[in-house]
Formats: structure tokens, sequence, C-alpha cells
């Protein structure tokens, strides 16, 4: 690895939108840590491809993000193996429906876990090491954090508590790191939406069209790269959905 090879940590980047980004940034010369939890032969595979391309250029690591302790040993493994973070991108997220009816406190513990608990305690655990960077940090939240889905409470209420937290690092972290956030609109279809609901998102965008990953790994490689004078901003990058 080079001394000089700026290092971005992905977490859930392994697959669909994080991995996007991974390989965005990766095309733009940075050396890209995969964090995954389950998705093992995802990440190695992508890190092999990296590697194939650039030498010494992409590491797979895997974490438990509910654990303050696995997070923290996460980044302790990445300053071991690469010495240096310059980007931090939260995206690992957990999204499914918590009707009220229905919800419980494993649903409640594990969707704040990821979209919020664990955003902060990476973060925090990489504060040292971004302020030697003058690093930045980029949060994916979600347009649901400004006007919540109907059946997802919890979700977005913990992406909501996402924004609010990048705009609150945003002020403790300067002058030396800048916080931002990302928040998707749609992009990727879930695994079981039916052509009803896609139509009826899609009448919804002013666009008229559906976005891609790269659209948002593309907004999230400007903020790192271009917005030097950005912080504290969340940009919805969703065809003009959330002015509806």
């Amino acid at each position: 690895m080079s001394d000089l090879q700026k290092i971005v940590l992905i977490t859930g980047a392994a697959r669909r939108i994080g991995a996007q980004i991974a390989t965005t940034f990766h095309h733009a010369g940075y050396g890209v840590v995969i964090h995954y939890q389950h998705s093992a032969d995802e990440a190695n595979n992508l890190a092999a491809l990296f590697n194939r391309e650039r030498k010494g250029s992409a590491w797979a690591l895997q974490a438990d993000l509910q654990s303050v302790r696995q997070i923290e040993l996460l980044v302790q493994e990445v300053i071991g193996k690469v010495g240096r973070i310059d980007v931090l991108i939260n995206n690992a997220s957990t999204f499914y429906q918590t009707p009220i009816e229905e919800a419980s406190e494993d649903q409640w513990n594990d969707l704040m876990g990821s979209n919020l608990k664990a955003p902060f305690f990476i973060t925090k655990s990489s504060v040292d090491a971004l302020k030697k960077t003058q690093g930045c940090v980029v949060n994916v939240v979600d347009i649901y954090a400004e006007r919540s889905l109907s059946d997802y409470p919890i979700y977005s209420t913990a992406k909501a508590g996402l924004s609010a937290l990048t705009k609150s690092l945003a002020k403790e972290l300067a002058p030396d790191i800048r916080v931002n956030g990302v928040s998707p609109g749609v992009i990727l279809w879930p695994e079981n939406a039916s052509n009803e609901l896609r139509e009826e998102l899609m009448a919804r965008i002013p666009l008229q069209r559906q976005g891609s990953p790269q659209d948002i790994a593309e907004t999230v490689l400007f903020l790192a790269e271009k917005g030097r004078y950005i912080t504290g901003q969340v940009i919805a990058v969703d065809g003009g959905k959330s002015l509806i």
C-alpha cells in the first residue's frame, strides 16, 4: 500500500448501494475497507476484484455493529492494517416494517442499533484517525427521515435520528472533521415490492424515473472530495420525491 493512498471505511459495503460506493471510491484511487456482517463471500469477492485491479487496495473486515466492542475492534483493525482513515461512510442499515401493533423491543433495538447507534460509535472510534487526515464522515440517511414511511415507524425514527446526529457531529467535530449525509430516494426496489407499489412510488417522483446506486455513490464521493466547504448538510438524492 502506498503511504499516500487515501483510505475509505464503508460499513455494509458488500452488497447493493454499499458495494457501488466501494467501487466508485476504488475507481477514484482510494484504498477501500469493505465492512460486512454476514455477507462474507460478497465482501471477499469484491475485495479480491479490487486487489486484482490494484494490488494492496482493498480489505474485507467483519464486525457486528450492534456491539460497541466489535465496533472499536473494527476501527483498531483498520488502523492496524492500513494506518489511516480519510473517509468514513456509515452505510450499513436494517430496513423492514414494524407496524406499531406488532413492533417488538428486539426490532426497536435492531433498527436503532444499525441505523443510529452504530454510526455514532463508529464515528466516535474513528475521531482520532480522522483528525489526523482532516477527514470526513458521510452518513447514508433516507428521505423518510423527513417524512416517515407508513408502517416503518422505528426505521423512520432511527433515520431521523441519524439526520440529527449528522448535524450535531458536524458542529462538534469542526473544524477538523466534516460530517454530511446523503438521503436516497427510490434507488433499489425492496425485494418483495409489488408492481402496484412500484407504480405508486414512481408517480410521486417529479423526474419520473428511478435512481441508481451510482447516483448515491457519486454524491458521496462529491462530499468527500469536492465539498470542502460543506458540513452539516443532508443532501436528498431522490429525483425530487421529497418535494411532494
